[in-house]
């Protein structure tokens, strides 16, 4: 996937109906794995015929026909979230059988298309790569280089006030992190050892 991935700003549905039976897309922004099983086992409905679903979050990916014949459902399912460039997403489809057969071409592009169309009209935005720094400055410095950080849409996550000055750990969109790295030197007149956060 390449270029800036979405993530979906709330939890979304969409119903349609493919020759008699009924299809439910439901998606959801989520944070681990976790969460995704958590969403698919609360909306998945245990009367329905199946209940297919696919997520992505990051390099983590999984995608269940449930009952459905083999790639026919949460692999389409995966394929819409990816196409559409959407990360941090879970999406189950719901079927309530009809009466009749759609043939693997047919659940294919049901499961798909469902899918795609919930996504497609879900509200969403970018995601936004942060980066974490910590580094120390003085007193003096500290009001001067607190409003340029928030300038540039840096969070301040923590300040702790010691004898000789002030530790700060920051967050900040990872394009604005030279810039910043830049303004701390300058401000700290060198001063300041600044450091990267690891997760």
């Amino acid at each position: 996937m390449s270029g800036t991935s979405l993530i979906l700003t709330q939890q979304v549905m969409l119903e349609r109906e493919v020759r008699k039976s009924l299809f439910l897309a439901q998606a959801a922004p989520v944070s681990s794995a976790e969460a995704a099983m958590a969403f698919i086992a609360d909306v998945s409905d245990p009367d329905a015929t199946h209940n297919c679903w696919a997520y992505r979050i990051g390099q983590s990916y999984r995608s269940d026909d449930d009952g459905e014949p083999g790639g026919t459902a949460g692999r389409p399912i995966l394929q819409v979230i990816e196409g559409q460039g959407f990360d941090h997403t879970v999406v189950v489809v719901t079927r309530w059988f009809g009466g009749i057969k759609l043939g693997a071409g047919g659940l294919v592009r049901a499961y798909g298309g469902t899918a795609a169309e919930c996504l497609r009209t879900a509200p969403s935005r970018p995601i936004v790569p942060m980066v974490g720094l910590t580094f120390h400055c003085g007193f003096s410095d500290h009001a001067l280089i607190r409003a340029r950080l928030l300038a540039m849409d840096a969070t301040i996550d923590e300040e702790t006030f010691g004898a000789d000055g002030v530790d700060l750990r920051i967050t900040l969109p990872q394009v604005r992190e030279e810039e910043a790295r830049a303004r701390i030197t300058d401000i700290t007149r060198g001063q300041a050892v600044i450091r990267a956060v690891e997760d």
